[in-house]
């Protein structure tokens, strides 16, 4: 019998994937993997138990769109927003569709999918893990080519602190990993040729453990994770 429901936004490949895979195993818990992507989650996933996958666009309609998933799915525990879109063009070749592109899928896409998570978000709590970039962590080493990805990743840190402070008031948590290096294809998409010290398995790993357990210890809080630079 199952007794923990995880949503993975952006679950076809990558590190996405890899939670899918290593949440699955342990019996207690009830997966819905979601992703534009559609035909690589039925291919990757259509042999697991446990696991239902549906199609999300977070392009366009995203609050309607994963309402009538989550109606099908019911109570969610855990929510882990892992999508994203990464635009990589010198500032000044970046035109506004670029720039609508990365915020409407890292920031808007993510916002309306927590609205429409809120009713299945049951009483006892929840915790919601917003993936961000270490190109979105004030502070760290910015990368040319990068500002409409890590400035659409900033913004995705401030909608945690605002989101928790907003629903401090009741059990739901919202915490937020800026991820380094993890060997993705977004990662040579960005630094073609850079081996990352850290597969998206490993990666993986970290991020699950905190999803099932990080928020009994902290909300709100923008957290790194990263070995390397990049």
């Amino acid at each position: 019998m199952t007794n923990r429901k995880i949503v993975i936004v952006g679950a076809s490949r990558g590190i996405g994937a890899a939670l899918v895979e290593l949440l699955h195993k342990d019996p207690m818990n009830e997966i819905l993997a979601v992703s534009r992507n559609l035909n690589e989650l039925e291919r990757r996933f259509k042999k697991l138990d446990r696991v239902t996958v549906e199609q999300l666009d977070l392009t366009a309609d995203v609050r309607q769109q994963a309402t009538e998933i989550f109606s099908r799915f019911g109570d969610i525990d855990i929510l882990i927003n892992n999508a994203g879109l990464l635009v990589n063009k010198p500032f000044n070749q970046l035109n506004h569709e670029d720039i609508s592109a990365s915020y409407q899928v890292n920031v808007i896409g993510v916002m309306e999918t927590v609205q429409a998570a809120l009713p299945y978000l049951p009483s006892k709590g929840a915790h919601i893990v917003n993936i961000s970039s270490m190109g979105g962590f004030q502070g760290s080493v910015k990368f040319p080519g990068l500002a409409a990805y890590s400035t659409s990743k900033a913004a995705l840190c401030s909608f945690t602190e605002l989101f928790v402070e907003e629903y401090k008031d009741t059990q739901i948590k919202m915490n937020c990993l800026c991820l380094g290096a993890a060997q993705t294809e977004m990662l040579e998409a960005a630094f073609p040729g850079y081996q990352a010290p850290l597969s998206a398995s490993e990666m993986a790993e970290f991020i699950a453990d905190f999803a099932l357990n990080g928020h009994r210890w902290i909300n709100g809080k923008i957290l790194p994770v990263s070995l390397s630079t990049p």
